[in-house]
């Protein structure tokens, strides 16, 4: 997600109590390193301002984290900043979008390395090789990445050799005009169906592709800024508005508004929420970026019923995030 300037020098405001009649779980303290073993389910978290990934149980526990402490994880003069990462259908690898520095990452599980770049580090372009701000890299079974390549206005998909085997758009043409053209994408969800969901910033537009590139349909979202997309089991869209105060909302494939979450004050205030991800049991797992923190909400109640991150208080330390902008929740029985 790009950082608007008001968002990069907001003054953070102090930690508010929580609402009446919520509960929210404070998360345990975090293990002194990486565990092995199955794990219980949670979250891969994104910890953009920490510049590190982490993988977290409900209990706050944390079971593996990217860089670890031995030199060698990143290529040498580098430094890592992913605002979005995702663990791969084989389970073996995350892949990671740094649009800071304007490249992917495939990192090893195992070795806690990076073994795979493309883009160009700390270099923004439209030719070969290059990108313009890389956004929601998502990996594919079939090896290959997708990816929402916000300001040359296209999707692309690149294979292992990094070529570039699929584009969507039109390089430099940011017109929402799907399928020809889209209007600074900032997310690119592959579907069950093999189609994708892509958010354009211009205009606040969701469009549904079939597995062909064909549209299934294209609707305008009512947020300020529209951020990574997903589709809920019954197929209706759940969206981040990028804003202060933001919010989350589901609207149907033909745009009706049938969900809103968006307090305007207290700790159930939204600062730059950047991905909303439904979960199986109807709830919502939102990444608050700027007050760091990644919470789960109940529609039923909006009401936060769980929290990873101390509200409004960047850290490192044990229960604390710094500019959280990116997560995905994981299944239980996963092996680190």
């Amino acid at each position: 997600m790009t950082i608007p300037s008001a968002a990069r020098g907001a003054t953070v405001p102090p930690s508010q109590a929580s609402p009446a009649g919520s509960a929210i779980a404070p998360a345990a303290s975090i293990a002194a390193g990486p565990a092995a073993g199955a794990f219980p389910g949670g979250f891969l978290i994104a910890d953009r301002g920490n510049g590190r990934l982490l993988v977290v149980d409900r209990t706050g526990k944390v079971w593996w984290r990217f860089p670890p402490s031995a030199a060698g994880a990143v290529p040498a003069g580098q430094s890592f900043a992913a605002d979005d990462a995702f663990i791969s259908p084989d389970g073996l690898s995350i892949v990671a979008n740094d649009e800071t520095h304007e490249v992917i990452d495939r990192i090893d599980i195992a070795t806690g390395r990076i073994t795979w770049q493309y883009g160009h580090y700390n270099q923004a372009g439209s030719g070969a090789g290059y990108l313009h701000t890389p956004d929601d890299a998502y990996p594919l079974a079939n090896g290959d990445i997708v990816v929402a390549d916000i300001e040359n206005c296209r999707v692309l998909e690149i294979s292992p050799a990094k070529q570039i085997v699929r584009q969507w758009g039109r390089t430099g043409v940011c017109t929402p005009a799907a399928p020809a053209t889209y209007g600074r994408p900032n997310g690119d969800t592959p579907l069950p169906d093999g189609g994708l969901l892509i958010t354009e910033i211009t205009g606040s537009r969701v469009v549904r592709l079939a597995a062909d590139g064909s549209v299934v349909f294209d609707i305008h979202v009512p947020v300020h800024y529209p951020s990574d997309a997903q589709v809920d089991s019954a197929g209706n869209v759940i969206v981040a508005d990028y804003n202060n105060p933001g919010a989350v909302i589901k609207v149907s494939p033909t745009g009706k508004l049938l969900w809103r979450y968006g307090p305007t004050s207290g700790a159930g205030r939204l600062d730059y929420p950047s991905l909303a991800t439904p979960l199986p049991d109807g709830t919502i797992s939102i990444n608050d970026d700027f007050r760091h923190r990644l919470i789960i909400v109940d529609p039923a109640t909006n009401r936060i019923i769980w929290q990873y991150g101390t509200t409004d208080q960047p850290g490192r330390g044990s229960n604390h995030l710094n500019v959280p902008d990116g997560h995905q929740p994981l299944p239980a029985g996963l092996v680190l």
